[in-house]
C-alpha cells in the first residue's frame, strides 16, 4: 500500500475517531438509561459500545470499501485485505458505565502485519492522540515525547489486570516493581495508559493479556516516539492477544526484567 494512501485513510480516520468520541459521548452523558450486558468477569457491554462501532464500521466501509476491519463487538470483515482497521469503540468500559471519564475511542490500522496508523481520542478530557508509522506522534497536533527516566523509581507504570488472565503472573510483576522502587496507576483503559507512554506521562505499561483491539494503536504512538515494545502481533496476536509490554527509552531494561519476573 502507498504512503499516500495511508495518509489518506490517517487523514479520514483522524475526522472518524473524534466523530466516534463525540457520539460515545453522548451516550456517556445519559448513562441512566443504558442497558448494559456482562460478557464475563468485570467484563461489561452496552448499547453504547455496540453503536459507536457499528457508526465507525460503516463510516470505513464507506470510505474504504477495500479493507478488513476487527471490531470488539462486531468482529471481522474481510480479514484477508491488504489493510485492516483495529477498533475498540469504548476502550474502558467499565469506567464508562461508572462514570468515570478515563475512557476512549481506539483506532488502528494494520498493513501486512505492520501497525501503519494509531488513533486514540478521550472524548472527556478532548485529548487526540495520533501516529503513523514514520511521522512521529502527537497529542492535539503538538509532537508527544517520552519520559527521560532511567529507572522504575523515576515515574509510573501502567499495569493492567482482568480476571481472565494470571493472577500469579500479576504478582509477581507486581512484586518485582515494588521491590525496585516503583509506582503504579491502572486507569481502566489500556489504550489510554500506553498513550501516556508515549506522551511522557507514564514510563511503561504491562498487562499480562491483552486483546488487540486495546493496545495496536497505543503500541504504534510508542515506537513513534522512540520507545520500545515487545512483538505483540507475533503468533497470531491479531486474533489472539497476547501480553504487552511498552517501556520509555530509557527503562527499556528495568521493564523488560518486570516482564521476566512475570514469567514471560
Amino acid at each position: 500500500m502507498k504512503n499516500k494512501s495511508i495518509q489518506q485513510r490517517f487523514h479520514a480516520a483522524q475526522v472518524l475517531v473524534r466523530d466516534a468520541g463525540l457520539y460515545a459521548l453522548q451516550w456517556f452523558r445519559k448513562l441512566d438509561s443504558l442497558k448494559t450486558e456482562k460478557k464475563g468477569p468485570q467484563d461489561l457491554v452496552s448499547k453504547a459500545d455496540r453503536e459507536v462501532e457499528k457508526m465507525i464500521r460503516e463510516r470505513l466501509q464507506t470510505l474504504f470499501p477495500e479493507d478488513g476491519f476487527l471490531g470488539e463487538e462486531s468482529g471481522t470483515r474481510n480479514l484477508d485485505a491488504e489493510g485492516i482497521w483495529i477498533v475498540d469503540p469504548i476502550d474502558g468500559t467499565s469506567c464508562f458505565l461508572n462514570g468515570l471519564s478515563s475512557w476512549c475511542v481506539s483506532i488502528a490500522f494494520v498493513v501486512k502485519n505492520q501497525i501503519e496508523i494509531g488513533l486514540i481520542y478521550a472524548p472527556c478530557t478532548d485529548e487526540l492522540f495520533a501516529s503513523q508509522r514514520g511521522t512521529g506522534a502527537t497529542l492535539n497536533g503538538k509532537p508527544m515525547k517520552p519520559s527521560k527516566a532511567t529507572s522504575l523509581a523515576d515515574g509510573i507504570v501502567g499495569m493492567g489486570y482482568s480476571p481472565k488472565s494470571s493472577i500469579v503472573a500479576t504478582q509477581k510483576a507486581f512484586d518485582y516493581l515494588f521491590n525496585n522502587g516503583g509506582v503504579y496507576h491502572d486507569v481502566g483503559s489500556a489504550a489510554l495508559m500506553l498513550a501516556y507512554v508515549a506522551a511522557g506521562r507514564y514510563i511503561g505499561v504491562y498487562e499480562f493479556q491483552i486483546n488487540s483491539w486495546d493496545c495496536l494503536a497505543g503500541i504504534a504512538m510508542v515506537r513513534e516516539t522512540g520507545g520500545w515494545t515487545n512483538d505483540f502481533l507475533a503468533n497470531d496476536g491479531l486474533l489472539t492477544g497476547n501480553p504487552v509490554l511498552v517501556a520509555a527509552p530509557g527503562v527499556k531494561d528495568a521493564m523488560q526484567k518486570v516482564f521476566a519476573a512475570a514469567g514471560h
